[in-house]
């Protein structure tokens, strides 16, 4: 079998975030939208070292004695990474240089605690005084031995005391940036057409004088430090437990996850640095630390104060589905066509309302449904708590693994169960990512069945930036179908026969593999043949060795893959037949899309799978055909 050359993952994902950043360096975009790809860019690194560091921090370690050849293999993908990253810091930091001298040319000036003159200072102490003060928690380090409860999250001054009399010893101490309870940038009173801002960070080196003084200090300066945990999940195998129980125990000790990358202004005096890492327990190897600027955690930049108009998109609110009229019932709707919904373009709301139809419509006997990633705040979930308090039966599952939205999953799960909602419970190992709604409603006396198969998650508030496609149906195969993914569910995933879905982890891979193979039948008998693949990720090794096969025998390949592409395009591979692009903009792009020539009678899907092998052979996933041809030009 011949050997096909692929891009490391992790490097491809680092190459995905430098498109990110790219955008914060595009002048066509509005200035405080640059400082917001800045921040994605950040949030995105974190969660990267969180995750995907830590894991390979992981494999090394456990590799290291037993088996030296796969711990020094990993060792090498690490330094690659971090000199990338290093590589990406110096972009970023003159990024945020440039940024900021763009923020003047438009009235909007940073101010640190040493350029404060007397009328902002007087706010300042005032602001200080009243906000926050209550809100911040002195940590002193001399004495302190909990290193493991400080924040993953969080940013901290740590601040070196000093009483210039020499009648008190220097001490030091800690003191979390409040982040969650205060905004990241404070605006300071303007001056005509000039506004100012600083850094909360700031804010509070201002007033270390009126925490500290008391004690006899009148010398006073703050370094911020920031470190970067583990954020695996160590699951525990007790049976005398529900999976909930034992998922919201893991995600109290994830808080506890040893730290993988510890980052600190480079000016901090070395005995105050050598006191911090003592105390936080960091181990000192050279990939772990790392001297940075004053400031961090740029993640704050998403939400960074619109001070002067005219600096970010026009507004683009959402455009009604053109066959869907206010105070029309959506069931007489879908039993005529097919919809298919573009969010953002077009408001998530509709998937609220056919809910809201249900939940009180007396022909519908139950709703199921699943959920992957649930807001915070769910009109969802308050219109499925409506449908039970009015008698449908309600069958949702929730997965408890989605990472990072452990907790707020956890918490919608036990509110449902105690609205008498059936919930389905989680099995370990297996996430249920696929997004599917079914209505079962009685016409003529015999049950007719309504479905919603999306790409992207039932939640509002990401449905605002996240570009996803929607399928409303009343195809009773495809209706039927999804009903029965519900009876697979609840019956421990024995496997079922599936008439127009396919399904991960039994059927994704074979739909994939008999789709690129018939394409190469095709161009070897002279008929049309190409694929189109869009999604999130392409890295499954089997899959990319089939498109470079694909390729090789002349079948035109389009991918349209936003993050990490393991394959190699255009000049990188010697074959012509594979174009790659990634678009990365406004909004995220989340659909997945594949389209097979098919000899001229294309077939198109949607799906919620990536063509990653822990989507294709590890999680719940759904491909769903597309039959109506308006639709398809969509």
């Amino acid at each position: 079998m011949k050997e096909y050359s692929t891009i490391n993952r992790e490097i491809s994902w680092l190459q995905f975030n430098e498109r990110v950043l790219q955008e914060a360096l595009d002048n066509r975009n509005p200035l405080l939208e640059r400082i917001c790809f800045l921040g994605i860019f950040s949030n995105n690194r974190d969660e990267f070292f969180k995750v995907r560091v830590a894991t390979i921090k992981r494999v090394i370690k456990m590799n290291d004695k037993r088996h030296p050849e796969t711990s020094m293999k990993y060792q090498s993908i690490l330094e690659e990474i971090l000199k990338t990253v290093e590589k990406q810091e110096i972009k970023y930091t003159q990024a945020f240089i440039n940024l900021q001298i763009e923020l003047e040319k438009n009235n909007i000036f940073f101010v640190d605690e040493t350029e404060v003159d007397q009328e902002h200072g007087e706010y300042l102490k005032e602001y200080f005084k009243n906000t926050v003060r209550s809100v911040i928690y002195p940590i002193i380090l001399d004495k302190f031995e909990g290193g493991s409860k400080l924040k993953d999250k969080a940013i901290y001054l740590a601040i070196q005391l000093i009483d210039s009399s020499k009648l008190q010893k220097e001490r030091h101490a800690l003191i979390e940036i409040p982040t969650e309870e205060l905004p990241r940038f404070v605006k300071l009173p303007s001056r005509g057409d000039k506004h100012y801002l600083m850094f909360l960070d700031d804010v509070i080196r201002y007033n270390l004088d009126d925490i500290f003084s008391i004690y006899g200090y009148d010398q006073f300066s703050g370094y911020i430090i920031k470190f970067t945990r583990d954020s695996e999940l160590d699951i525990d195998n007790d049976v005398s437990k529900s999976f909930l129980e034992i998922m919201s125990e893991s995600v109290k000790q994830r808080k506890k996850g040893l730290p993988v990358r510890f980052i600190y202004d480079k000016d901090i005096p070395e005995n105050l640095l050598k006191k911090v890492i003592k105390k936080l327990h960091i181990t000192t190897s050279y990939d772990q630390l790392r001297g940075g600027g004053r400031y961090h955690n740029f993640k704050d930049f998403m939400g960074f104060p619109e001070l002067s108009k005219g600096l970010t998109f026009n507004p683009q609110p959402p455009i009604y589905h053109p066959d869907i009229e206010y105070n029309k019932s959506f069931f007489e709707l879908i039993s005529k066509k097919d919809i298919l919904l573009h969010y953002p373009y077009q408001p998530f709301q509709h998937i609220i309302d056919f809910l809201r139809e249900a939940s009180i419509d007396p022909q519908v006997k139950s709703i199921k449904m699943t959920f992957y990633r649930a807001a915070r705040k769910s009109r969802v979930m308050n219109a499925l708590i409506n449908a039970a308090r009015n008698g449908k039966s309600l069958t949702v599952f929730i997965e408890l693994q989605a990472r990072f939205d452990e907790e707020p999953n956890i918490f919608w799960a036990q509110k449902l169960q105690s609205e008498g909602v059936k919930v389905l419970p989680t099995i370990p190992g297996l996430k249920v990512h696929a997004k599917a709604i079914v209505v079962r409603r009685k016409e003529n006396g015999e049950n007719k069945y309504y479905a919603n198969i999306s790409t992207g998650n039932f939640n509002e508030s990401t449905a605002k930036i996240y570009s996803d496609i929607s399928l409303l149906t009343a195809n009773q195969d495809i209706a039927i179908d999804l009903n029965n993914i519900f009876h697979l569910l609840e019956s421990k995933y024995i496997p079922m026969k599936f008439n127009t879905l396919s399904i991960s982890p039994f059927g994704i891979r074979g739909f994939l593999q008999k789709m690129i193979n018939r394409e190469i039948r095709n161009v070897r008998q002279g008929k049309e043949a190409w694929i189109i693949l869009k999604s999130n990720s392409l890295v499954d090794d089997d899959i990319a060795r089939r498109i470079y096969e694909a390729a090789n025998e002349g079948v035109k390949i389009k991918l349209l893959i936003r993050g990490i592409n393991v394959i190699k395009s255009g000049k990188m591979n010697s074959c012509n037949n594979i174009e790659a692009r990634s678009i990365v903009g406004r909004y995220l792009e989340h659909s997945r899309v594949f389209i097979f020539a098919n000899a001229g009678k294309e077939e198109y899907y949607i799906s919620s799978a990536d063509l990653m092998t822990r989507n294709i052979d590890h999680r719940f996933e759904v491909i769903c055909p597309i039959y109506d041809s308006k639709i398809r030009k969509e």
